[in-house]
């Protein structure tokens, strides 16, 4: 079985075989939706919360899941059998499938197209870990949808561009005058001890990575909140922080060109991200961390 395996509709295809048609409607309209499942070591991470959130997002966009959770769980288990004992994503995405004629309306009979494939996640750098990134913050120019996980990204990516142009790793999406999350990441700031991330909305996504930073600091004993952020809060915040299933938990050191606290990852995010990281090495030696 080869690394570069591919599920597409029900196959297991290499790469350079699995294709969609040309009038796939996520291709054409970007009318699909998607997720990326971490797997370390070669076992997928929090399988369950993942596989909800797709749920969610394909009702949203008046779909049902064509698969189910065992089938899931299946597809995963065969694209990650050949790479245990190392650190990789799984991709997939779930299109409306293609249809003869190119048409706005949706279509009363759904033809999904379904694929799902693993890229490797390259090895965490300690440099960049302990060194914190920098961010800088734009205008919130995405849809109000923003809790679906949908592949019309373009947004997104225009921000990411603009916040390299300004030599900053992510941008922070404000709206309103309301701090909202990262162009792939969820955020956090600790003011005065406390832990704060904005609560659920249509306007962001709901993280699974942040869902497992409240739960672990649960149990740590770290109080926090779900609040809305302003531009001041954040600006005034003693740290800041994004996180995302690839990123995991970053720390933001420079904001719009500003030190963040001393300039360097705090302690509370030291404590978060050990945490974190031990949460990841339990995974890797076959013993559950908070996947079910």
């Amino acid at each position: 079985m080869n690394e570069d395996l591919v599920y597409l509709n029900g196959e297991y295809l290499p790469q350079a075989r699995a294709c969609v048609p040309l009038t796939d409607r996520g291709l054409l309209f970007g009318d699909s939706v998607y997720e990326v499942v971490p797997a370390y070591g070669g076992r997928p991470f929090r399988v369950s919360q993942h596989l909800a959130r797709l749920d969610r997002s394909l009702a949203a966009i008046r779909m049902r899941n064509p698969l189910s959770h065992a089938q899931w769980r299946s597809v995963f288990e065969r694209l990650t059998e050949p790479l245990r004992g190392r650190d990789h994503s799984i991709y997939l995405q779930v299109t409306r499938g293609a249809y003869p004629v190119r048409n706005h309306v949706i279509p009363s009979e759904v033809r999904a197209n379904v694929f799902a494939f693993c890229m490797p996640i390259p090895p965490r750098d300690p440099v960049v870990a302990t060194r914190g990134i920098r961010a800088v913050t734009l205008d919130d120019i995405r849809w109000h949808r923003c809790d679906i996980k949908a592949t019309t990204l373009l947004a997104n990516v225009l921000a990411r561009a603009q916040a390299g142009d300004a030599g900053a790793d992510e941008a922070i999406l404000v709206r309103d005058g309301q701090v909202m999350e990262g162009t792939a990441s969820n955020l956090f700031i600790v003011s005065n001890g406390l832990l704060i991330t904005p609560p659920d909305s249509p306007e962001l996504l709901p993280g699974v990575t942040r869902d497992l930073v409240l739960e672990l600091a649960h149990e740590a004993g770290v109080p926090f909140a779900h609040a809305t952020i302003g531009m001041a809060e954040l600006g005034n915040a003693d740290e800041v922080w994004l996180t995302s299933s690839t990123r995991e938990i970053a720390a933001v050191v420079e904001l719009n060109g500003r030190r963040v606290g001393d300039g360097a990852p705090g302690p509370m995010w030291q404590r978060m991200d050990d945490l974190y990281q031990a949460c990841k090495e339990r995974l890797r030696l076959g013993s559950e961390c908070h996947d079910e």
